[in-house]
């Protein structure tokens, strides 16, 4: 597989959901049971409430988890079938992930939770990633340990380190959660920026239309 250009879901359903499909959420849903396709270079924003899949909806689009019913594709290949190997080159060229609970290693710093990314990848220079830490404003944190950060500052963390590898596709869940409106702003650009320079999608989940990008296709879950 070269590049990612499109992801279905076909009557996708968490296996929590099952039995559910005449109540909400999934009865409301537009993605659940239903038939997506998230098509590169597109924006997708997942609006949902708390509890209706917006982290397993990632979390299965990244292979992580298969606890769930009907088909995700990648190309039109079922992910189901696909190799640990297929995974490792998926997750290091195509597809880059920003989970909700961030899974930074406390113990680390925050330069070094990034460089345990960067080195599988060798996608951005040491100034590069300075820079990315500056313009998120806290470059003065890169020699901290993660555990010792603020939450935003983790997140900020992450998001740097989601960033460090060629893409074909980024899954954000939840990205601005722990961030004022500037610092929403500014983390907003950089994905913006740095999306659009590889020609990569996002699919993004919120509680709400609050990060700080602009002509999202947004979708109800």
């Amino acid at each position: 597989m070269n590049r990612i250009d499109t992801i279905t879901l076909d009557k996708a359903l968490p296996r929590v959901f099952a039995g559910s499909e005449k109540e909400p959420p999934v009865r409301d849903s537009q993605v659940w049971l239903g038939h997506v396709e998230f098509d590169r270079p597109g924006r997708y924003l997942v609006e949902a409430r708390s509890g209706a899949g917006k982290s397993s909806l990632c979390a299965f689009i990244y292979g992580s988890r298969n606890d769930y019913e009907g088909h995700i594709l990648i190309n039109g290949a079922d992910i189901s079938s696909f190799s640990i190997a297929q995974w490792t080159r998926l997750r290091c060229r195509s597809l880059a992930y920003l989970p909700q609970e961030m899974r930074l290693f406390p113990e680390l710093t925050a330069m070094e939770n990034i460089l345990v990314k960067n080195r599988l990848t060798d996608f951005k220079t040491a100034a590069e990633i300075t820079a990315m830490l500056d313009r998120l404003g806290i470059a003065d944190k890169a020699g901290v340990e993660a555990g010792k950060l603020s939450v935003g500052q983790q997140q900020r963390v992450a998001i740097v380190r989601a960033l460090c590898q060629p893409m074909d596709f980024l899954l954000i869940d939840e990205p601005v959660s722990h961030l004022d409106a500037r610092n929403n702003s500014t983390v907003a650009a950089l994905i913006d920026e740095e999306t659009t320079r590889q020609r990569a999608a996002i699919i993004a989940t919120s509680v709400g239309n609050n990060i700080d990008i602009k002509n999202f296709t947004v979708l109800h879950l």
